[in-house]
Order: structure tokens, then C-alpha cells, then sequence
């Protein structure tokens, strides 16, 4: 009876020693591998909620943004920042205007942001393979941001055009689809891919950047990449506000090529349209000299910020949920 009783506690030893080893091994499961089992549909699931997200959450930022780009702003929307820009606006123009153009950006941000991001993954495991064999290559992340960028800009580029238009003071559309109408009317189908290059050019370093340094921080704040809400925030917000800040003057050519400002294009003695980063670049230079390069640099950063946090830690939470679900259906049906 002896020898059995130590034979049942030992058992009981060696299971529980089992279970702790089964608890330890699904702590310590390397969050970043999901990719290579998660399917496509999760990836671009988790990527359209995440962009939503992040473009209406920061929009009345982004409005404000737009405004303090403006190369001549009217006397009456001249603002020394953000909070006292929204505050003026909610004033005098109504508590809806900075939102203004926000349903086009949804329109835009979902498709745009699940190709980006599916493409993202798919490209950063695809290339650290080549380059690093599997282990997390800073290159392969940067060069994996940039070809993600094309397909996103491509889908995003005619909503941006319609959203900074609706945006600026004083703007001359009654609504999304008037806007669409009259620029296709008197600009011609060219006009909501005119500043798609210049998009590219900001974009892709301003991604790269991006990348490279969320990746960055994860191997620094998140080393065993489990899923770790704080370290995705952390990580987003960091990435955003660094390349947000290298890549201004690249946007405020690009909002000028947007809305092609009339009094703007007029001083600068510039007739027709303005087309390409590089008239774009001279035309800045002329209007305001090197500090016209940079305006609206805080609102850019304070809105950049925030969004890339939300994006992140919304995108990491999707595919973390989606993955888990799909495990565990995945597990009851091979019982």
C-alpha cells in the first residue's frame, strides 16, 4: 500500500510538473511568428479596423493640421496651435466642421489600410528570410514599410484629395460628393492622382522610418514580441512622432499640391495647376523660404503621434484576438 501511494504522488508530481511546463510554454509563444499561420483575411481584418480607427479618432487634429499647412491662410484662420485652432473653429464655424470630410477618409482608410498592412507582413517575413534567415532584419522592415506604402497610397490618394479640399477655410464644396464632382468637372480624373508621386516620395521614407523604428522598440520595450498592449502604444506613438517630424516638409508640399490654393499659386505667379514635388518644393521656397517648410510641424507630430498608438495597438489587438479565435476553432474541431 506504501508503494502505491508514493507511485500516485509521483504521478501527481510529474502532471502537475507537466501543466506548469504547458502554462510557461503558452506564456512565452512568440507573438510575432503569428503571421506565418495567420490567414490573409485576419491580417486585412485587423489592419481596416486599425486604419479606421486611427484616422477618425485624430481627424479634428488632422483638419487643423491641414489649415496650419496653408501657405496664405485667411486672416480669420490664422491659429498658434492646436488647441486654440479647434476652439476657433468649433466657435465660429459649428462643433461639425473639424470633422468635415471624414466620411471620404473612412471610405479610403479601410481597404487602404488592410492592403498595407497585409502586404507589410507578408513582405517583413518574406525578406528577413533572405536577408537575416528568419531574424527580425531592420532592412527588411524598412523596405517592406515602403512597398506597402504604394498600394495604400494608390487606394488613398484620391480620398486625401477630397478630405484636405473639405477641410480648408472657407471651402467651397457642400459636401463629399460635390466636391468629386466639381474637381473631376474642372480638373479632370488626373487631378485626384496629381499629387500621388509626391505622396510616394513623403510616404515611403516617412514608412520606412516608421517601420524600422516600431521594430525597433519592440526588440528593446517587447524582446520575447508577446503580445504586450503597453509596448504597442509605446512603440506607435515613438514611431509616429519620428517620422512625423523628419517627413514635414514633405507634407506641406503635398498639401500644396492637394488643394492648389489659389491666392498661394497666384503670388507665387504660378498659372493652371501645380504638378510635381519638385515645382512644389520651389513654390514653398518662394512663398515662405526655409521656415514654410515647416509649418504645421506640431499639429503634424501631435496628430502622428496618437494615431500611429492607436493603429498599432488596435492592429496587434485584431490579429492577436482573430488568431486566438481561429486556434481555438481550429482546436475543438480536430476533436
Amino acid at each position: 500500500m506504501e508503494l502505491r501511494t508514493d507511485t500516485v504522488v509521483a504521478a501527481l508530481e510529474m502532471a502537475e510538473s507537466s501543466e506548469s511546463n504547458d502554462e510557461e510554454t503558452v506564456d512565452v509563444v512568440d507573438y510575432e511568428s503569428l503571421p506565418l499561420t495567420v490567414s490573409l483575411g485576419t491580417q486585412m481584418t485587423a489592419g481596416a479596423v486599425a486604419g479606421i480607427l486611427e484616422h477618425t479618432v485624430m481627424y479634428p487634429v488632422d483638419s487643423v493640421k491641414t489649415r496650419m499647412q496653408s501657405l496664405y491662410p485667411d486672416p480669420r484662420a490664422q491659429y498658434r496651435g492646436v488647441y486654440e485652432a479647434l476652439r476657433r473653429i468649433v466657435r465660429t464655424e459649428g462643433v461639425w466642421r473639424p470633422l468635415r470630410g471624414m466620411n471620404i477618409t473612412i471610405l479610403g482608410a479601410g481597404p487602404a489600410h488592410a492592403l498595407y498592412f497585409a502586404c507589410y507582413e507578408k513582405m517583413k517575413w518574406t525578406l528577413s528570410d533572405i536577408i537575416k534567415h528568419g531574424g527580425n532584419s531592420h532592412v527588411a522592415n524598412g523596405i517592406a514599410g515602403s512597398m506597402a506604402t504604394v498600394l495604400h497610397d494608390a487606394v488613398m490618394n484620391p480620398a486625401e484629395v477630397v478630405k484636405t479640399r473639405m477641410q480648408m477655410y472657407n471651402s467651397p464644396y457642400k459636401g463629399v460628393w460635390d466636391c468629386i464632382r466639381t474637381v473631376r468637372r474642372t480638373e479632370g480624373l488626373a487631378a485626384f492622382y496629381r499629387s500621388y508621386t509626391t505622396q510616394l516620395t513623403m510616404n515611403i521614407p516617412f514608412q520606412a522610418l516608421h517601420f524600422i523604428t516600431y521594430e525597433f522598440m519592440q526588440e528593446q520595450l517587447n524582446p520575447r514580441r508577446q503580445y504586450q498592449p503597453q509596448t504597442h502604444i509605446v512603440s506607435g506613438a515613438l514611431a509616429g512622432a519620428v517620422a512625423a517630424a523628419a517627413t514635414t516638409p514633405l507634407d506641406v508640399c503635398k498639401t500644396l499640391l492637394n488643394t492648389q490654393e489659389n491666392v498661394a499659386l497666384n503670388s507665387a505667379h504660378v498659372s493652371g495647376h501645380l504638378s510635381g514635388m519638385a515645382n512644389a518644393f520651389r513654390t514653398v521656397y518662394q512663398l515662405g523660404g526655409i521656415p514654410a517648410y515647416f509649418k504645421g510641424a506640431q499639429a503634424r507630430i501631435i496628430f502622428q503621434m496618437p494615431s500611429t498608438a492607436i493603429a498599432w495597438s488596435v492592429y496587434e489587438f485584431f490579429k492577436y484576438f482573430l488568431s486566438k479565435h481561429n486556434l481555438e476553432k481550429s482546436g475543438e474541431s480536430s476533436f
